[in-house]
């Protein structure tokens, strides 16, 4: 089969207004939080595919967009799904795709196609075009719905100066199994790696070891400012608890701290969050590399998950400096001479590994059956 191209196809402008439903979002306030609720609250994030909370059908019907229990405009409060939820304010032009049943604040404009349904194809299609559109909109500029009905967007057209949808869902479908075989392909190496690697694990006792026995380094990163930072492609890495931990990229060389295969932990602001970095990094003087000579990418891992539990200790008004860390504890597998077993860690996360590795096959197989059929 000879494989679409993007150049394929001719491509025409067209108003939004003239392909999209284009509505209003409801909410203003978000009503009281249900702990068991089902139906998505969308909100200004460009996180959690625009999700910010879940809640009960009653909760959404009883509490108007002021915070009042009131009845009024109940059926405007729920959207139906196949539609994309834009974000106008806050995060503006974050675009996702909803398959199912949602409520949103007045930040989120929901957009409908008008002669068909939207399948998770043509989202996948429409949504980079869409983000194009709506680049020139910003949080001092929101991008709200009278703006977005005069908005244009470039499609691929057919003989007839239609958007040409049919082709539109082929080559996402195309482009999704070209991708479906990558990470298949990469994840059965990994299986026959791993599997190789891990022959079963045994029941160790755990010690108490100096967080100085562990870890042969310790050292903090180095303050820079904003306004000092230029752009670059190194990861910078500060105290958030997001995106392991990296805050930006930056291309400053001079003047500052790199580290690569180490932990860092975050002393200040999301205290006690830790990442491992395999790569090379630019540290701020929010956190601190940790370096053990006797750890591999696993039992650094492994180590993560220990040495967060400093968290709970920690806080932001008391932060973990260099003397606490040094004085700091940590529980450890142990091997029979006392020392500590990274043998084990390293074992024990490969493991897990290998678990999740036979899951995601497993996944991506049916995927590409149902696909198929």
């Amino acid at each position: 089969m000879t494989r679409l191209k993007l150049t394929d196809v001719e491509w025409g402008e067209f108003k939004l207004i003239d392909i999209f439903d284009i509505k209003d979002g409801y909410y203003n306030k978000k009503p009281p939080l249900d702990k068991y609720g089902t139906i998505p609250f969308l909100g200004a994030t460009q996180n959690n595919n625009g999700v910010t909370a879940f809640y009960k059908v009653e909760t959404i019907e009883k509490w108007d967009k002021v915070g009042n229990i009131s009845s009024k405009d109940i059926n405007k409060r729920f959207f139906d799904g196949n539609c994309l939820a834009v974000t106008n304010n806050g995060s503006v032009g974050n675009i996702y795709y909803q398959s199912q049943i949602f409520t949103c604040s007045h930040d989120i404009t929901p957009i409908y196609l008008k002669d068909r349904l939207l399948t998770k194809e043509l989202a996948h299609f429409l949504i980079p075009l869409l983000q194009k559109s709506g680049e020139s909109f910003e949080y001092g500029k929101k991008w709200r719905p009278k703006r977005m009905r005069k908005s244009k967007l470039m499609l691929p057209i057919d003989s007839q100066g239609h958007p040409n949808w049919q082709f539109m869902e082929d080559y996402i479908k195309q482009e999704q199994k070209v991708q479906a075989q990558k990470v298949i392909d990469y994840y059965e190496r990994k299986l026959v790696e791993l599997a190789g690697d891990v022959v079963g694990l045994e029941k160790v006792k755990w010690k108490t070891f100096q967080f100085t026995d562990i870890f042969q380094e310790i050292q903090r990163g180095k303050r820079l400012i904003k306004a000092s930072q230029t752009d670059g492609l190194k990861p910078y890495i500060s105290s958030t608890a997001e995106n392991n931990g990296v805050d930006g990229f930056i291309g400053n060389d001079v003047g500052v701290r790199k580290f690569e295969d180490v932990l860092t932990l975050a002393n200040s602001g999301s205290v006690g969050s830790t990442f491992y970095q395999q790569f090379e990094f630019v540290a701020s003087d929010h956190v601190t590399a940790l370096k053990s000579e006797n750890a591999d990418k696993y039992a650094y891992l492994f180590l993560s998950t220990v040495v967060k539990r400093l968290e709970e200790k920690y806080s932001f008004n008391r932060e973990i400096n260099d003397t606490r860390i040094k004085r700091e504890k940590i529980m450890l597998p142990a091997d029979k001479n006392g020392n500590p077993n990274f043998q084990y860690m390293s074992e024990f996360v490969k493991k897990l590994e290998l678990n999740k590795v036979q899951e995601v096959l497993g996944y991506i197989y049916i995927y590409k059956t149902e696909d198929n059929a």
